[in-house]
């Protein structure tokens, strides 16, 4: 099959997100003989290689701001995509955001399937007029798209309730890997089992203010090390809570900034005590599939999403909202070495049973295909 991918900023990418997704799903469709073509923002390449891992590369202009760069990149790179002479087969389109230009395709008559993720008009660092966005552009991609993927149960189930559509589930996937270069911790003056990991952007949702308030609180001797920023340095909501978050820290916590190299991701992963997950509204999310790989003690949000990867609770703790619910759940790996080995154990269980990305792979294309026929 010939497929295009768009509504990512492009790979290569530093991103996580929709970038970190194509980058795994991508080449393994073109491993498995499809020809993939993957649009990019031009703006955010200074260089332009044709190709990257056997993936066509296609640069495509957008208007850059926080509001406009995304969908007007999305829009220019539908309507090319979905030009007969570019001969695609079926079109992958990522983000709900997207829905709204579904019309495109759809005119022109050829096959495109929308990845929602998660529920964007829900997270409080959007504007009203956002949110309303939001949510009607996932309601007209009902529409528009020929398929629509969510990627956890709840969120299935959320679609069929709120739009009356049947979506395809089809995962996240993650890799198991170990650590290879520990003397990485030293460049963020961290030691091996002595921190606690965040790993997320620096937004409302995602709950760090919490997390950095439990841990103060639990009294633990450990550092709180977190990995992630803010989005956009203009954006005064989320520069406000990364300054409300780094008033409620301590000593220790440390704030690591954005790490880029996805190898140092890897290290502080694989060495932290455990990994402190507090994402809220965006469906399974990939920095907890990749903190099971790597075989991470998890304390992580009880969410449908959460709990739906870590099987409720079978392979990590879980801890509700209410104060001193994650305090008491640090004070308990910290008392239960066994215990906390036991999670670190089962851990990569739980992604070679479900998560893996050649299972999701096969899920994208007999989906794809299905299409084609």
């Amino acid at each position: 099959m010939k497929i295009a991918i768009l509504g990512l900023r492009g790979l290569p990418s530093t991103y996580s997100g929709y970038e970190a997704f194509v980058s795994e799903l991508a080449p393994r469709l073109v491993a498995r003989g499809h020809e993939v073509t993957v649009y990019c923002r031009s703006s955010l390449f200074a260089e332009k290689p044709p190709t990257w891992r056997g993936i066509s590369l296609r640069y495509v202009p957008s208007l850059e701001h926080k509001i406009t760069s995304t969908l007007s990149h999305s829009f220019l790179s539908l309507a090319d995509a979905s030009l007969p002479w570019r001969g695609f087969d079926v079109i992958l389109v990522v983000n709900a955001a997207n829905g709204m230009f579904g019309f495109i395709s759809r005119f022109l008559g050829r096959k495109a399937v929308l990845n929602v993720d998660g529920m964007e008009w829900l997270r409080p660092k959007w504007s009203p007029l956002a949110r309303f966005v939001f949510k009607n552009s996932a309601r007209l991609g009902c529409l528009f798209y020929n398929r629509v993927i969510t990627d956890a149960e709840e969120m299935h189930r959320l679609y069929a309730r709120d739009f009356g559509i049947e979506t395809d589930y089809i995962a996240y996937g993650a890799n198991i890997e170990q650590s290879e270069h520990p003397e990485v911790l030293a460049k963020y003056g961290l030691t091996s089992g002595g921190y606690y990991l965040i790993a997320s952007r620096l937004v409302p949702d995602n709950n760090a203010d919490l997390i950095v308030r439990e841990f103060v609180a639990s009294g633990s001797t450990k550092t709180l090390a977190i990995a992630g920023g803010a989005d956009y340095k203009g954006n005064t909501v989320e520069q406000a809570f990364l300054a409300r978050l780094k008033g409620l820290a301590n000593d220790r916590v440390k704030f690591l900034g954005h790490v880029g190299e996805s190898g140092h991701v890897k290290e502080l992963h694989c060495h932290s005590f455990g990994y402190i997950h507090g994402h809220q509204f965006g469906g399974i999310n990939p920095s907890l599939l990749k903190a099971l790989g790597y075989g991470n003690c998890v304390l992580a949000l009880d969410t449908p999403f959460n709990s739906e990867v870590l099987d409720g609770g079978n392979y990590g703790l879980l801890w509700k909202k209410d104060e001193g619910r994650l305090a008491g759940q640090i004070r308990k790996i910290e008392a239960d070495e066994v215990l906390r080995q036991g999670f670190c154990a089962k851990a990569p269980e739980r992604i070679r049973e479900r998560f893996t990305w050649d299972r999701i792979t096969s899920q994208y294309e007999t989906l794809f295909s299905y299409l084609t026929k």
